[in-house]
C-alpha cells in the first residue's frame, strides 16, 4: 500500500485539532466544534477499521511500516503494526468518539479547548501503538501527559490541580529512566529501531538494568503497587471523558510496552524478574479488590478496581505462554470497554444529582429501569461473567498462570471472587434498596444521546464475550512470533551457562 495509513490515523486528528482551534467561533455553546471533532474521530475509527480488514493476520512481521529519516540519520520516523498493535489503535480510535459524545453532559465552559485537548490526545495515543523507534515511542508515551493534565487541571473537580501535578510527576519521574535507557541503548547498539533491536538483540550483560528502567515507567503507568496512588485521585477529579480515556487507553500504554520492549527487548531479564511482576500483580489483584470494597465513592471504587484488572494483565504478560499474553491483550481491550462504560454511568447519575457517593443513592431501579439493565451488564462484565468480554481475558491469563505456577494462580483466582464482591455490592447499594434520598425521585432516566453511547459499549462487550474469534485471531501470530524470540533468547543464554 502506497498510501501512507498509519501516519494518516497519527495526524488526522491533530489537524482537525488544529481546525478547531483556529475557527473563530468563540461561542461556549456553539456546538459546530463538537461536531467537526465527532465527525474527524468517527473518520479515523473507520479507517482503523479498513486498517484491521486489508491487515494480514498469518503475518508475522510488521505491516504497513513507514520509514523516514528525522534528527540527522540518528532517528527514524519509523511506524508500522503487528496483530497486537492494531487492537489497541482500534480501541483507541472507538473511545475517542465515544468520548466526545459524552461532551454534552459534562463539560460546561471551554468546550473548544477540551475537544482540542481530546484530538490531540488520540493523535499521541495511536502514536505510541505505532511507534517502531524507541525515541519516537518514547516521545509519543509522554508527550501525553501534557493534554491528560490540562483535562484534570482545567475541567476537573475541587482537587483538580493537586490531582493534575500528582499525576504528571509520579508518570514523568518514572519515564527519566527510561529515556536513559533508551540513551544507553542507542549507545550499546548504535540503533533505537525496534525491528534492527530484535534481530541483533541486546548484550544480556545490560538486560537488568534496562529492564530495571523501562520498568519503573511501565509499572507506575499500569499502574503497579505500590505506586498506583495516583490513579484514584485522577480519576476522581478528572471529568468524564478524561475518566474514560485514561482508564480505556493510558493504561493500556504501559501493558502494551511490557508485551513490546521489556519481553521483546529483554527476555533473559524478563525471565529473572519474573517472581518480582508476580509477587506485585498478587498484592495488586488482592490488596487494591479489598480496597475497593472500602470504598464509598463510585470512581474511586472503580479506580481500584482497574489496578486489581491491570494486575491480572502483567501476571499475564509474565507468564509467558500463549494464552497467559493473549489473555492479557485480550483483557486490555475488555477492560477499556468495561472501564469506559462504568465511568460513563458515574457520569450519568453525576450529572443528575451532583454527588458520586453511593450512600446518597438507592433504588434507582424503580426510577431509571434503563439504567439499571446497562449498568447490569457492565457490573457483569467487570466481574467477569462468562458470555461477556471479561471472562475471555481472565480465563485465558489464568490459564496460562496455571501451566505457569500453580500457587501463584491459585492465589489470582481470588481476585475473581474479590471482583465480584466489590462490583456486586455496588450494583446492590446503587440500584435496589428503597429509596431513602428524595432528589433520587426527581431523577430522570437515560437521554437519547446516553442510550446511543451506552448502547456501542453494551455490543461489543457482550459479541466478543461469545465470539472472541477476530481479536484472537488477530493477535495469535504475533504472539507466537514473540514467544519463539523469548524461548530463542532463553535457551541460547542457558547454552552459553
Amino acid at each position: 500500500m502506497n498510501f501512507p495509513i498509519l501516519s494518516s490515523l497519527i495526524l488526522l486528528p491533530s489537524i482537525g485539532a488544529l481546525f478547531i482551534f483556529f475557527s473563530k467561533s468563540s461561542n461556549e455553546k456553539y456546538q459546530s466544534s463538537k461536531y467537526i471533532a465527532l465527525f474527524i474521530s468517527i473518520a479515523n475509527f473507520l479507517l482503523s477499521l479498513y486498517l484491521w480488514s486489508v491487515f494480514d493476520k498469518s503475518a508475522t512481521e510488521f505491516q504497513y511500516v513507514e520509514n523516514r529519516e528525522w534528527l540527522s540519520g540518528y532517528v527514524n520516523y519509523k511506524v508500522g503494526v503487528d496483530g497486537i498493535s492494531i487492537l489497541f489503535i482500534l480501541l483507541t480510535t472507538f473511545i475517542t468518539p465515544i468520548c466526545i459524545i459524552s461532551v454534552n453532559a459534562t463539560i460546561k465552559h471551554r468546550l473548544k479547548d477540551f475537544l482540542v485537548a481530546i484530538l490531540i490526545m488520540e493523535t499521541l495515543m495511536i502514536g505510541v501503538f505505532c511507534s517502531l523507534d524507541l525515541v519516537i515511542f518514547y516521545l509519543f508515551f509522554e508527550a501525553g501527559l501534557i493534554p491528560m493534565f490540562l483535562i484534570i487541571g482545567i475541567w476537573g473537580g475541587e482537587r483538580r490541580v493537586y490531582s493534575a501535578f500528582k499525576f504528571f510527576l509520579y508518570t514523568l519521574l518514572g519515564s527519566v529512566l527510561m529515556l536513559i535507557a533508551i540513551i544507553s541503548i542507542y549507545w550499546i547498539t548504535g540503533t533505537t529501531d525496534v525491528e534492527k533491536l530484535y534481530e541483533i538483540g541486546i548484550g544480556e550483560q545490560y538486560q537488568n538494568l534496562l529492564w530495571l528502567a523501562f520498568f519503573s515507567s511501565f509499572a507506575v503507568k499500569t499502574p503497579m503497587w505500590p505506586v498506583h496512588t495516583w490513579l484514584p485521585d485522577a480519576h476522581v477529579e478528572a471529568p468524564t471523558a478524561g475518566s474514560v480515556l485514561l482508564a480505556a487507553i493510558l493504561l493500556k500504554m504501559a501493558g502494551y510496552g511490557f508485551i513490546r520492549f521489556s519481553v521483546g527487548l529483554f527476555p533473559v531479564a524478563s525471565e529473572y524478574f519474573t517472581p518480582l511482576v508476580f509477587a506485585l500483580s498478587l498484592v495488586a489483584i488482592v490488596y487494591t479488590s479489598l480496597v475497593a470494597l472500602m470504598q464509598e465513592d463510585m470512581k474511586k471504587l472503580i479506580a481500584y478496581s482497574s489496578v486489581a484488572h491491570m494486575g491480572f494483565v502483567t501476571l499475564g504478560i509474565f507468564t509467558m505462554t500463549q494464552q497467559g499474553i493473549e489473555g492479557s491483550i485480550f483483557q486490555m481491550i475488555s477492560h477499556g470497554l468495561v472501564s469506559a462504560a462504568l465511568f460513563l454511568c458515574v457520569g450519568v447519575v453525576y450529572e443528575r444529582m451532583h454527588t458520586r457517593l453511593i450512600s446518597k443513592y438507592g433504588g434507582l431501579v424503580n426510577i431509571m429501569p434503563r439504567y439499571a439493565i446497562v449498568f447490569m451488564v457492565f457490573t457483569l462484565g467487570a466481574l467477569g461473567l462468562p458470555g461477556t468480554s471479561g471472562f475471555i481475558g481472565e480465563f485465558l491469563i489464568l490459564m496460562g498462570a496455571f501451566k505457569k505456577n500453580f500457587l501463584v494462580a491459585t492465589i489470582a483466582s481470588l481476585g475473581v471472587i474479590l471482583g465480584a464482591a466489590y462490583m456486586l455490592w455496588l450494583y446492590k447499594r446503587i440500584i435496589f434498596g428503597e429509596i431513602i434520598n428524595s432528589e433520587v425521585r426527581n431523577m430522570i432516566d437515560l437521554k437519547k444521546f446516553e442510550i446511543v453511547i451506552l448502547f456501542l459499549l453494551v455490543a461489543p462487550i457482550i459479541f466478543f464475550g461469545f465470539y472472541p474469534e477476530p481479536l484472537i485471531n488477530s493477535v495469535e501470530t504475533s504472539v507466537s512470533s514473540l514467544l519463539e524470540l523469548y524461548n530463542l533468547n532463553i535457551n541460547n543464554s542457558l547454552a552459553l551457562k
